[in-house]
C-alpha cells in the first residue's frame, strides 16, 4: 500500500452519500486517535455529467496515488448516450482484478436457513459477461444474438490466489468453482488457477463444486466459513443470494481489490454493498452499517493503530446491534445519526481502554 493515512473519498448520490458521511464521522481523529487526510472527488450524477466522467478519472488517479478510497453509492444511468456506470471506469482505472464480498451473521437478526459462519465471495472485477461484445444478425424469428466474452489468466490467477489468502486468514474453506466440465476451456482456467493456488497453499481446504451445486450447497450450509471464487457475473449473482442468507445485507461491505506483482494489495477501494435507496433519502432512518463497515476495512490496512481503530469500529458496530441499538430495517427505532452516534461512543470507549493495556 502507498500513502496510508490518506483516504480519497468519492461522494455519491442520495443516501449514498448521506451514508457515506455516516462513515466518515467514525473516522474523525478524535473518534479513532489518528489523523487521516480525506481528499475528496464528486461523483454525484449531477457532476458526472457536467464533467463528462473527467472526475471518476481523477477519482481513480487519486486511488491509485494514495492506496485507499472509501465511496458513496452512485446512481448509474440507463440512457446508452448518458455518462454510465462510474465503478466499470474505477474498476478499469485503478486496476481492480478483484471484488470481495462478505456475508456475515448480524446478532440479533435471523439468517436464512441457519445459515451462521461467514461466506466470503471473491469474483473477478473485470471482464468475463461485463463488457462483452454483443451483436445481432438476421431478422424475424431468424434474428440471432452473439456475445464475445474473454476472462484473462492474470485475473483467474488474482482471484484464486486472493480467495485462498483469504481463507488462510479465516480459517475458511475454499468452496465452488466455475462450470469448469462444460467450459474447460474458458470457464476452465479460472479451476486451472484455483487448483494451482491449492497446491501454494496446502493447509487451507479446499472444496471445488461447479456453479449449480455451489448455488445449491449454499441453502443447505451451516458450517465453517467458506471463501468462493468465482467469475463475474456468477459472482454478481451469488452475492445478491449470499447476503440476504444473513437475513440483512446491512452487514457487508464491498471491496474492489488491486495488485502488486506479489498479490499484495496496491489499492482498495471500499463501499457499501446496497444502492442510492432514493425513497430514504432526507429522512434519517437507513442504516449506515455497511459504509461503517467499509470505512473500517481499509483502516485494517493501515499501520497499527489504524488496524486498532478498524477492530474498534467492526466491534463497536456488532456490538452495538446486539445491545438492541438498530435502526428500523433491522427491527429498532435509532435514526441513522443516531446508530452512528452509539458506534462512535462504543468505538472510543474500547479504543480507551485498550490504551490502558
Amino acid at each position: 500500500m502507498r500513502d496510508e493515512h490518506t483516504i480519497v473519498v468519492l461522494e455519491g448520490d442520495q443516501t449514498g452519500q448521506e451514508l457515506l458521511e455516516e462513515s466518515l464521522r467514525v473516522l474523525a481523529p478524535e473518534v479513532i486517535g489518528v489523523e487521516l487526510e480525506f481528499p475528496r472527488f464528486d461523483l454525484s450524477l449531477e457532476n458526472r455529467r457536467a464533467s463528462q466522467n473527467r472526475i471518476v478519472y481523477e477519482a481513480a488517479v487519486a486511488i491509485r496515488e494514495h492506496g485507499l478510497g472509501l465511496k458513496g453509492a452512485t446512481v448509474t444511468p440507463e440512457g446508452r448516450d448518458d455518462v454510465g456506470s462510474p465503478n466499470r471506469i474505477l474498476r478499469e482505472e485503478i486496476g481492480g482484478k478483484v471484488i470481495v464480498r462478505t456475508g456475515r451473521r448480524i446478532p440479533g437478526v435471523v439468517p436464512v436457513g441457519g445459515v451462521y459462519a461467514p461466506i466470503s465471495i471473491v469474483r473477478m472485477a473485470v471482464g468475463d459477461a461485463y463488457g462483452a461484445k454483443e451483436w445481432r444478425e438476421g431478422e424475424g424469428d431468424d434474428e440471432v444474438a452473439f456475445r464475445t466474452e474473454r476472462i484473462e489468466r492474470r485475473v483467474c490467477r488474482a482471484v484464486a490466489e486472493f480467495a485462498f489468502r483469504q481463507a488462510e486468514r479465516t480459517g475458511a474453506k475454499v468452496f465452488g468453482g466455475p462450470k469448469y466440465t462444460v467450459s474447460p476451456t474458458y470457464e476452465g482456467m479460472l479451476k486451472e488457477e484455483m487448483d494451482a493456488a491449492a497446491e501454494r497453499h496446502p493447509t487451507v481446504p479446499y472444496e471445488p463444486q461447479l456453479i449449480d451445486a455451489t448455488f445449491a450447497l449454499l441453502l443447505s450450509t451451516t458450517g465453517d466459513p467458506l471463501v468462493i471464487p468465482a467469475l463475474n457475473r456468477d459472482g454478481d449473482i451469488l452475492s445478491d443470494l449470499v447476503l440476504p442468507l444473513f437475513g440483512s445485507i446491512a452487514g457487508s461491505e464491498s471491496l474492489l481489490v488491486a495488485f502488486e506483482d506479489d498479490f499484495e494489495p496496491s489499492a482498495i477501494m471500499a463501499e457499501a454493498a446496497h444502492g442510492t435507496a432514493p425513497s430514504l433519502e432526507g429522512k434519517n432512518v437507513a442504516n449506515p452499517m455497511a459504509m461503517i463497515l467499509g470505512g473500517a476495512a481499509l483502516l485494517s490496512h493501515g499501520d497499527d493503530a489504524m488496524q486498532r481503530a478498524g477492530r474498534a469500529i467492526r466491534e463497536a458496530c456488532l456490538e452495538a446491534v446486539a445491545g438492541g441499538a438498530r435502526t428500523p430495517d433491522l427491527g429498532g427505532h435509532l435514526g441513522t445519526s443516531e446508530f452512528t452516534d452509539e458506534v462512535i461512543a462504543r468505538a472510543k470507549a474500547k479504543l480507551e481502554v485498550w490504551a490502558t493495556i
